[in-house]
């Protein structure tokens, strides 16, 4: 199944978080921090959303940093996905 994003949205996946510290400790999962580092898996159209021109300014297999709180989560076909809109995306990583 694929998911298309509509107007200025963008799916993300979230990068697996570490499993060691720099130290070398290995975290239990209730002591690693959700991620707020993701894969765009697909972008939508942009255009004219709530009265405003939006450009897409970022392309399906971009590293991204998004907001701690921002998006939808959704499972499709066993894969977490998280859908933002691209306002939410803070930075591009490269």
């Amino acid at each position: 199944m694929t998911v298309k994003p509509l107007g200025d949205r963008v799916v993300i996946k979230n990068v697996e978080a570490e499993e060691t510290t720099k130290s070398g400790l290995i975290l239990t999962s209730a002591a690693k921090e959700k991620p707020q580092m993701a894969q765009v898996i697909a972008v939508g159209p942009g255009g004219n959303v709530d009265g405003k021109e939006i450009a897409m300014q970022v392309e399906v297999g971009q590293k991204v940093i998004y907001s701690k709180y921002a998006g939808t989560e959704v499972k499709i076909d066993g894969d977490e996905l998280i859908i933002v809109r691209q306002s939410d995306i803070l930075a591009i990583v490269e």
